[in-house]
């Protein structure tokens, strides 16, 4: 029987990709040169879902994404929190007194700065931390290593020589589980849940204030409130949120009908169950 996909961005052995076989094991994954194309990918059928980064505690959001989540036509359906471990890893045989340079997606080196100045190494920026180690196992040197998560080492034959060299161990990714399904079926209600939308606010005075004080005085948890420019317009901002609850929660449903009145479009991306790790 042929397994569903999960598509995700990046190469195979990439943090995305062990998130997908860790929290969906019964889904092949799919990788994706970029965000667009996975989205397009489960959009098309390619793939059942989407497993897509969206902020990490360290670097922030992952601001591509609040762009394309809107334009995607997918909903979100979950979310799921992935603890990132890096590794320094190497051809079979290298000593870690032998390398004297790493690979890696900018973003790694810079979380992995400690290691990697105690080590004195120099620095080469690769595309995605799987694709650093599967360069280095297409041309082996003793002098060369890559950082990358275990999987990586695993899928290309290299030896991990340092593990967990992450400069903060809290280092942690929230992904967003997205599906074609324009209506999804809702959450279990024992689960406690969020939705996540979109609005715009209209261009008055104090627009943005009047809608948050709907929220507030409806006694709504909000989340998350993120703004972003599109269509290269200075005076209509794009909010991306999430909050506590259900839209046919009273409150959430009052607050909402504050928001039409104050905003020029509003659309509901998801509603879905909480991750457990929120609670940690």
């Amino acid at each position: 029987m042929t397994k569903l996909k999960i598509a995700f961005q990046g190469e195979p052995g990439a943090n995305s990709d062990e998130a997908c076989r860790t929290y969906f094991p019964n889904y092949d994954p799919l990788p994706c040169a970029t965000f667009e194309d996975a989205f397009d990918a489960v959009k098309l059928g390619t793939a059942a879902l989407g497993m897509i980064p969206v902020e990490n505690s360290i670097a922030g959001r992952v601001g591509d994404v609040h762009h394309l989540l809107p334009r995607s036509g997918l909903r979100i359906i979950g979310e799921r929190f992935k603890p990132i471990n890096f590794h320094l890893m190497a051809n079979p045989g290298t000593k870690v007194e032998d390398v004297k340079t790493v690979a890696s997606h900018v973003m790694a080196l810079g979380q992995c700065r400690k290691v990697i100045r105690r080590l004195k190494l120099n620095t080469e920026i690769a595309s995605d931390t799987a694709g650093a180690a599967r360069q280095l196992a297409d041309s082996p040197n003793p002098t060369r290593a890559a950082i990358a998560p275990a999987l990586a080492a695993e899928l290309y034959g290299l030896e991990i020589l340092l593990r967990g060299i992450e400069d903060e161990h809290h280092n942690t990714t929230r992904f967003l589980v997205m599906t074609a399904d324009r209506d999804p079926p809702p959450p279990p209600f024992t689960s406690r849940c969020v939705t996540s939308f979109v609005f715009e606010v209209r261009n008055v005075p104090a627009a943005l204030y009047k809608v948050m004080g709907g929220f507030a005085t409806n006694g709504v948890n909000m989340t998350k409130l993120e703004s972003y420019m599109e269509g290269g317009s200075f005076t209509a901002t794009t909010f991306y949120a999430e909050v506590d609850g259900r839209p046919e929660d009273r409150g959430l449903a009052l607050a909402f009908e504050e928001l039409a009145f104050f905003s020029e479009r509003m659309e509901v991306l998801g509603v879905f169950p909480a991750d457990p790790f929120r609670d940690r």
